[in-house]
């Protein structure tokens, strides 16, 4: 005998999609604000310095790594303001609920890009600061002071939007996981 099973939509109260939307709106333009502010301050970052006689320049384009930093914050920004209109779009009663699901994978991938842009920065940014005995890198923070504390602020932003971003994955998974199909 084929066995039936019913399933009984769950349906949230007014109240928990109200809290719902207003965090996801919230958390977005935190994001926003955060991925921006860390490009903003990385590229707008530079320091000369004059040394034997030669002026050095630090920016961020010397660095593969940081321009990753910045194209992964700019990214993530341009595609979490698209997702504030999809957010606000799906969120109305009659629009199919599966598109929960498509706004969590979106924030997934977008969580992971600004961790990959996050860690591949910081791990430059600890090479200039500390250096490597093993290679035979020097510390560059010793004489880019300014430089350096600016970038550390820059990633310090990162990570508070990659924070954002963790707490947006985790409501949106929570979310798309109340669908029943």
């Amino acid at each position: 005998m084929a066995e039936i099973e019913i399933k009984i939509p769950i349906t949230l109260s007014h109240k928990t999609n109200k809290l719902h939307f207003g965090a996801q709106i919230f958390l977005r333009l935190a994001i926003v604000g955060t991925t921006l502010g860390a490009m903003l301050v990385t590229i707008y970052t530079k320091q000369s310095i004059t040394m034997f006689g030669m002026v050095v320049e630090a920016q961020y384009n010397y660095a593969d790594a940081f321009k990753y930093y910045v194209y992964a914050n700019g990214i993530v920004c341009l595609f979490t303001i698209m997702s504030l209109f999809f957010a606000v779009y799906i969120n109305r009663g009659d629009c199919n609920p599966a598109n929960h699901f498509i706004l969590f994978l979106h924030d997934l991938s977008m969580m992971s890009l600004e961790l990959s842009g996050c860690t591949a920065a910081t791990a430059v940014g600890y090479i200039a600061k500390y250096g490597n005995s093993h290679t035979g890198w020097l510390a560059f923070c010793d004489q880019f002071g300014k430089y350096c504390d600016r970038v550390t602020f820059g990633l310090v932003l990162g990570f508070l939007g990659f924070v954002f971003l963790l707490m947006l994955t985790v409501i949106s998974a929570n979310r798309a996981r109340t669908i029943h199909v």
